[in-house]
């Protein structure tokens, strides 16, 4: 079988700007009391030729000093393109070990476990095989990855590293690798990527890049190993913001719209100079916003008692197809997997989200008002290797749901810079051209998203403005708009039920209940029964991804 061939990007990295006494792009991020580097260079040691192959590695080429917390896997199928850390002891204050006198932050393990071998079952044990291996903690460590050998002798204990407690943080399992259990149900075994539990702007968890393999685990138990905790509050490997706009004019994504997309996207000024008003509860009239917003009342909660709308005068159906011209991207740029990597979320503005069109088979029907919201807020974003300033994956927002995709498996335009395709009238986010289908694909039925390239575009890496960065302190000054925590948007009065009757009605009897059902679970913002809130006011803001 042949194995994937490394990813790169397709362009240099450029020089980035440098910072004395700061960490970005440096190849080494300080957590406290130890440091990390990324390895990327591996040594392959066996695939899994169970149902999809999953290929596993070996970190290698590990700096002086350095020490291997587990070993790699990934889906053979793929290019490769992940990363293990390695993790150093370093010197620090003597007022800040006085607790830890006797206890080094890193220790060899007692001895390993054998967790499975690829001949389970069989009499003997053979040379080739692959044998998975759980290094033994001392007590006060833990482990944080595996070791796989093709060998049934146990590995040396000095080649891994166990890691303090309290350095460490909980992980989570993310994505089922490989799943073995068909192949011998009497030994079965599982393989998982990791992500930390504790994640988001604040989170301290940080990915070592290693998985989880058991014989015996159970949804909901606690994992045997961790992740890394960031015990340094300065988080010295973040970009500073000249660093940041170095790094948004080298990746910064171009945005493709449909070609037969009608509501397209503003700026937030054109919007507000263009007639939009500001409504309160109770009051007839809406009152004009100005033009840097500050009649917006900030701060609050969503209480319904303002919200955003359109004009109300002859101006309203012009000011809904928005203008391309002055449509720029808005930059919220936070730490992430405890400041080893940058989110630089980007999000779009549109005055108007369009109808929705329903797929039933070889068939579209297209709504006349459902899925209508005044305003729409959708982001993109963009997640950055602190170690390298190496683009490593792209969020896709998608209504209320969105994925990661890594970076060998993006489309790109000039250069480093990435392709994102906004989806018509909804404008979801999606990585390639195409028919989406927010719904259930085994019977056919679901809102039909349509996304491709046109000379409808918007260049992130050139129209863009950084609208906050809470780690730089006072360096970003938010806009007014951006705490207006209500919606953007009014409550549509028109009855979705009716729009969704007429459709069951003309579809066979078998797929009635089915679409009704479907029907029950899409997102609210589909039905078009009120506006957005805006991009502060989201979960995702200072919580991670959807994912």
């Amino acid at each position: 079988m042949t194995l994937p061939q490394a990813f790169s990007l397709s362009s240099p990295l450029p020089q980035w700007p440098q910072v004395t006494g700061q960490d970005f792009a440096s190849g080494i991020v300080n957590l406290g009391e130890i440091e990390v580097r990324k390895v990327t260079a591996f040594e392959f040691v066996w695939n899994s030729n169970i149902g999809k192959p999953v290929a596993f590695y070996k970190p290698v080429g590990i700096p002086d000093g350095f020490h291997i917390l587990g070993h790699y896997c990934q889906p053979s199928d793929k290019p490769l393109w992940g990363f293990v850390l390695v993790v150093r002891e370093v010197e620090t204050g003597s007022s800040e070990r006085t607790n830890n006198e006797k206890f080094p932050a890193l220790k060899n393990p007692l001895d390993y476990m054998l967790v499975w071998c690829s001949n389970a079952g069989r009499r003997e044990l053979t040379i080739g095989s692959a044998y998975f291996w759980m290094p033994q903690p001392p007590e006060g460590y833990c482990a944080l990855g595996y070791l796989v050998t093709n060998r049934p002798e146990k590995p040396n204990l000095d080649e891994m590293i166990c890691v303090r407690a309290d350095l460490t943080d909980r992980c989570q399992p993310y994505r089922l690798l490989l799943g073995a259990t068909s192949v011998n149900p009497q030994f079965p075994f599982q393989v998982w990527s990791l992500r930390p539990c504790d994640r988001g702007m604040l989170g301290k968890g940080v990915s070592v890049g290693a998985f989880f393999c058991t014989s015996c685990w159970n949804k909901g138990e606690e994992l045997p190993v961790v992740c890394l905790k960031n015990m340094n509050p300065m988080l010295p490997a973040m970009p500073r913001l000249h660093q940041i706009h170095a790094l948004i004019q080298h990746y910064g994504p171009t945005v493709f719209f449909h070609p037969e997309e009608v509501y397209l996207p503003s700026s937030v000024d054109w919007f507000f100079n263009n007639g939009a008003l500001l409504c309160t509860k109770g009051v007839c009239a809406g009152e004009a916003i100005d033009a840097g917003g500050s009649n917006i009342p900030g701060g609050g909660t969503n209480d319904g008692e303002f919200w955003i709308d359109l004009p109300s005068d002859d101006r309203r159906d012009f000011v809904k197809h928005g203008d391309l011209n002055s449509a720029k991207l808005y930059v919220h740029v936070k730490p992430a997997l405890g400041g080893t990597f940058t989110d630089i979320a980007m999000w779009v503005f549109c005055p108007f989200n369009g109808p929705s069109t329903l797929k039933i088979g070889m068939t579209s029907r297209a709504f006349s008002r459902v899925g209508e919201h005044v305003c729409d807020w959708e982001h993109f974003t963009l997640r950055i290797c602190n170690f390298s300033g190496e683009l490593w994956s792209i969020y896709f927002s998608q209504h209320s749901g969105g994925k990661w995709v890594d970076a060998c498996e993006l489309e790109y335009i000039n250069g480093n810079k990435a392709i994102v395709y906004a989806s018509k009238n909804g404008h979801a986010c999606y990585p390639h051209p195409g028919t989406y289908i927010q719904g259930s694909s085994k019977i056919g039925v679901g809102i039909r998203n349509d996304a491709a390239r046109s000379n409808l575009y918007v260049d992130s890496s050139v129209q863009y403005e950084i609208v906050a960065a809470e780690y730089l302190g006072d360096a970003v000054t938010e806009p007014q708009w951006l705490q207006f925590m209500r919606q953007w948007g009014p409550k549509i009065v028109y009855d979705s039920k009716t729009e969704f009757d007429k459709m069951l009605n003309t579809l066979p009897r078998g797929l009635r209940n089915p679409f009704g059902y479907l029907i029950k679970k899409l997102p609210v913002e589909l039905y078009g029964q009120e506006g957005p809130t805006g991009p502060k006011e989201k979960n995702n803001w200072i919580g991670d991804e959807r994912w």
